[in-house]
């Protein structure tokens, strides 16, 4: 299939500004030619990313068009714009690019799986944001980029502010796709994440009609083919939790569940680095070398070493390197099917046991929930842990509704025979009596091995039973009122596996 280009794009793409493909080397070396970073004491890249230091997601919209108009889940997450002003930040952030001296262009894929992978294309006005993109999506071949035709394009350019009011947007900073262009533009923040999660965003919407569910977890394969996957919001630990040494890497954030099994639709990883150390997190801390790109860590301006103790710049604090940098990895980056699920909820009020056994209801109801905690720093205005109900575990990246995601989930579970969470990786809990949580239902461990047995219980860490039942029936009825916003949803998932209440 031969996919025709608009020819603004094809102009910018084939002026004389352009850097197509760089290796690693070089584009570390335009990095430090144009003062965009510096290197560390490891070989690192490191760099600031300015005003933002997250994520701005009431900033992202969605052009509202023939195509989307019907699909999309519209709302505060999904915030229209129309194809007019989509049309005039376009020309702005094309128009610009043009006029720089340098432009630096990468071309790869989304999902390991060839079945389901898609070609995109990524264009910057900075060095070191190619860089990242180079390092966190699927480099190709030699053969494969021979043969490379982009289904997706984005276009970063921070230096382009929006206009509010003006151009449909309620700051200067905007992330907006477009399915009928098949384009992201992204232009106001120079957080580079904001690339990684459009493309996520993407896939979001693309992989369900194939019938594959889209997952915001990390994922790992034991030395007998088990597959475990970890849900979560950022920051809540599933790229620790994978990067085990006992067990080999699929992905730290974006994964695939098809026919054929699990996923990664990255090439990389973008792990949180505050508070890193070399004993807790070796794997991490020995994949920040050359190459990897380290994100608004506060160093040593002499010796170049970071700090990842401190976070006076943000609590948000990230390195990205490719997933090969983990000594221990699966490539290409898919396996079977899961064995073993797990929710990784940071309760804030802590009244949920800290390990819980569910069934399929509760685990389409808790997916459906996703409750847990913003950690600071991953949004804009977020500086402590708030308390949050986030869709299946990544309401900022999902385009269609979310019963869409949970029903794939379920027939996930049906078709391959598997409870949905099993409380360890391993399976040492599947014979292990549980005692049910009179409030949540959850089937909670008598005991787990190595843990102290009150633990377990959540009443039990508390001074005043009372007080316990009184915050822990308060966050029932959030998850109540919070389901409520799903409509028809099968009552079975609500009454089986909600709170009892």
């Amino acid at each position: 299939m031969r996919l025709t280009v608009p020819t603004e794009m094809q102009e910018l793409l084939n002026g004389k500004n352009v850097h197509l493909q760089l290796s690693v080397p070089q584009l570390v070396e335009k990095v430090l030619d144009r003062k965009e970073g510096v290197l560390t004491d490891t070989g690192a890249i490191r760099v600031a990313t300015g005003k933002y230091t997250g994520r701005s997601p009431k900033d992202k919209y969605t052009v509202e068009e023939s195509l989307t108009k019907d699909k999309i889940d519209w709302g505060n997450v999904n915030r229209p714009i129309s194809p007019e002003n989509f049309d005039k930040l376009y020309n702005k952030v094309i128009d610009q690019l043009k006029k720089q001296d340098e432009i630096f262009v990468f071309n790869g894929f989304a999902g390991a799986d060839l079945d389901y992978r898609l070609p995109i294309r990524v264009v910057n006005e900075y060095a070191w944001h190619n860089l990242f993109v180079h390092q966190l999506f699927i480099r190709p071949t030699e053969e494969e980029l021979s043969n490379h035709q982009a289904e997706f394009t984005i276009l970063g350019c921070p230096s382009v502010k929006a206009i509010p009011g003006e151009d449909g947007t309620d700051s200067d900073t905007f992330i907006c796709v477009s399915f009928e262009r098949k384009c992201i533009i992204i232009g106001g923040s120079e957080y580079s994440g904001e690339m990684k999660k459009s493309i996520f965003s993407i896939m979001n919407y693309l992989l369900p009609e194939q019938g594959v569910l889209s997952m915001h977890c990390s994922a790992n394969v034991g030395a007998k083919g088990d597959v475990a996957l970890f849900f979560g919001l950022s920051g809540t630990g599933k790229t620790t939790l994978s990067a085990d040494k006992n067990r080999s890497l699929i992905g730290d954030d974006e994964h695939g569940w098809s026919d054929n099994g699990v996923f990664n639709i990255e090439g990389g990883c973008y792990a949180k680095c505050i508070n890193l150390s070399q004993e807790k997190e070796p794997e991490i801390w020995n994949a920040i070398k050359f190459g990897s790109v380290v994100e608004n860590v506060v160093y040593d301006e002499h010796t170049r070493v970071p700090n990842y103790d401190d976070g006076s710049i943000t609590e948000n604090t990230r390195v990205a390197y490719p997933i090969d940098y983990i000594e221990n990895v699966t490539l290409p980056s898919k396996a079977g099917h899961p064995n073993t699920i797990v929710f990784l909820t940071a309760d804030a009020y802590g009244v949920l046991p800290p390990i819980s056994k569910l069934t399929k209801e509760q685990a389409m109801y808790h997916f459906l929930s996703g409750f847990t905690s913003k950690l600071a720093g991953t949004e804009r205005g977020i500086t402590t842990p708030q308390s949050t109900f986030s869709t299946c575990f990544g309401s900022p990246f999902l385009p269609l509704h979310a019963t869409r995601y949970a029903n794939l989930l379920g027939e996930k579970i049906d078709k391959h025979g598997r409870l949905m969470v099993n409380a360890a990786v391993e399976g040492l809990l599947d014979q292990v009596e549980t005692v049910t949580n009179e409030i949540f239902g959850l089937q909670v461990p008598v005991s787990v091995p190595g843990v102290p047995g009150n633990v377990l219980q959540p009443e039990l860490t508390w001074s005043n039973v009372d007080d316990y039942k009184k915050q822990a029936l308060d966050l029932a009825q959030q998850f109540k009122n919070n389901f409520k916003k799903f409509g028809m949803v099968s009552s079975d998932i609500e009454e089986l596996g909600g709170p009892k209440i």
